[in-house]
């Protein structure tokens, strides 16, 4: 059962929801029923869960380097 990150179009807050199967997501704020899925970060636990240092990220200039980035806030 994945956690998925939405923004609801009614109220505008982000939110966490742990979506069952194939229900439809209401958002715990407003109820509203218009949300827009985020795109996230994945989450590692366990010995692997220790980024590395990123000194091979791009420059600035060059934009975000994507996921697991050093420089996503």
């Amino acid at each position: 059962m994945p956690i998925f990150e939405f923004e609801c179009l009614d109220c505008e807050k982000q939110v966490e929801i742990l979506v069952r199967n194939q229900e439809l997501p209401v958002c715990p704020v407003c109820q509203g029923k218009k949300l827009e899925k985020l795109m996230s970060v994945a989450a590692v636990s366990g010995k692997e869960a220790g980024l590395p240092m990123a000194g091979g990220c791009p420059p600035m200039s060059h934009g975000p380097c994507g996921p697991g980035c050093c420089r996503i806030p």
